[in-house]
């Protein structure tokens, strides 16, 4: 393990061969990337074990990035099923994925995730820890069982870890008083341990040691949002914030010890609100990269939180997110399929690209110029080629056709077709315009 890790290397000015390749992929100078990483304004997770991966960066001035959540619950999925959903989340868009499994056979899952992503893998330890436990509160939380999970996901390529060390004992009757109380599993289950055992945070008091894991192997960590709002009666409050200034000093500790972090953030959030919460992240935690979870936007309409977040996300990253963490049309009712990471992932995309376009990232516009171009052109095929989801925009494009009274096969603009179902030949604006 004796390569140097990510900010290691930046710190001495090297520029090494996954920032080289960060620098290319964002049309960026490799020296403007470097700086940022040793700052710590930008992430590279890249574990030195992980030998498939196509390196990204994470970071608020470079493009928006999705992560894509899939994993087994102990009653629902298989391995297979998770390699169908870590396909569908690669074809479609997502720039990492996180396999949050819960169920049978943890360790052949993650390996087999890991072996074959191309795109950087996460986790949450605890999540294993709590399944080694075997009953419901059997946790072992001493010292030695926390940083073997650790060290074991290390070990096979993990990237970056959610690890919830910024909820602490006097946090708790802040988040009593709450309707929702904590929504974090991995908040949950350390806030029962601290209230039942009268001591604090194990992983706040293991961190050293567990820096030094993710130091070793260039793990990121991405310091977890134990008590983030689960609705948003609970929005922007003291627990919420008294956790995020924690995190902020966690931060600091990371970087001090050549570990890459980020910060998660909310969580259920009103549209006012998230302005608010995307600075106080920048202030309080030294602009570390910003991970957040939608923000959701209203609570009333199960079935559509990928819709509902994903305006609160594309605001989220305008306003200075770094990456968005995906919600699909089940969050809240169920274990997302195949189909579901695919509705969720171009929802997040289309949030993420928005957030670029404000932004004036560098070739944002580009593919919507593209387009542009084809729909002037009346040239179908490469609007569909141009889609964030060719196969729904042919598929839509088809049924319209379908549903006329002679259709005729779809073949872009050679069944002389410059016009849409919609208008019709005689009130198609672009074409009538060209007449101008």
């Amino acid at each position: 393990m004796g390569k140097l890790n990510q900010m290691e290397a930046a710190k001495r000015g090297i520029v090494t061969d996954e920032i080289a390749a960060v620098a290319v992929d964002e049309r960026r100078e490799a020296e403007w990337i470097r700086e940022r990483v040793a700052q710590g304004r930008i992430v590279v997770p890249a574990n030195k074990l992980h030998t498939s991966l196509k390196p990204m960066g994470i970071g608020r001035e470079l493009r928006t990035k999705i992560n894509a959540n899939i994993g087994t619950s102990p009653t629902t999925s298989c391995l297979n099923q998770e390699l169908m959903k870590l396909d569908s989340a690669i074809t479609y868009g997502a720039d990492t994925v996180m396999d949050l499994s819960t169920g049978d056979n943890l360790d052949q899952t993650r390996r087999a995730i890991i072996g074959h992503s191309i795109i950087p893998v996460g986790t949450v330890p605890i999540y294993e820890l709590a399944c080694r436990g075997g009953s419901d509160d059997a946790i072992d939380f001493s010292k030695e069982a926390v940083l073997s999970v650790i060290r074991d996901q290390a070990e096979q390529g993990v990237d970056y870890m959610t690890m919830h060390c910024g909820i602490r004992p006097a946090m708790l009757p802040a988040a009593r008083a709450r309707k929702l109380r904590i929504v974090s599993r991995g908040g949950a289950l350390i806030a029962r341990y601290m209230a039942q055992t009268g001591r604090d945070n194990p992983f706040y008091d293991y961190f050293d040691d567990i820096l030094e894991i993710c130091r070793q192997y260039d793990v990121t960590i991405s310091l977890g949002d134990g008590l983030r709002p689960g609705c948003l009666a609970d929005a922007s409050d003291r627990a919420q914030f008294a956790e995020l200034a924690q995190l902020g000093e966690l931060a600091k500790r990371c970087r001090e010890a050549d570990v890459q972090v980020m910060i998660e953030g909310p969580g259920h959030i009103p549209l006012d609100e998230i302005e608010m919460n995307m600075k106080l992240e920048q202030l309080w935690c030294d602009d570390a990269p910003f991970y957040v979870l939608g923000p959701v936007t209203m609570d009333c309409a199960p079935g559509y939180d990928h819709l509902t977040s994903a305006i609160g996300a594309a605001v989220g990253a305008w306003k200075g997110a770094a990456m968005l963490c995906y919600v699909t049309p089940k969050e809240h009712i169920g274990l997302p399929n195949a189909e579901d990471v695919h509705q969720g992932v171009i929802a997040y995309k289309i949030a993420a690209h928005v957030a670029d376009i404000a932004k004036h990232i560098p070739g944002a516009m580009e593919q919507d110029n593209a387009i542009s171009d084809a729909r002037a052109a009346f040239d179908w095929d490469r609007q569909f080629e141009l889609a964030l989801d060719p196969e729904k925009a042919r598929a839509l494009r088809q049924e319209a056709i379908n549903e006329r009274n002679s259709p005729t096969p779809l073949q872009g603009t050679r069944n002389g077709e410059h016009f849409c179902s919609m208008c019709g030949a005689k009130f198609c604006s672009i074409r009538v315009s060209k007449e101008i």
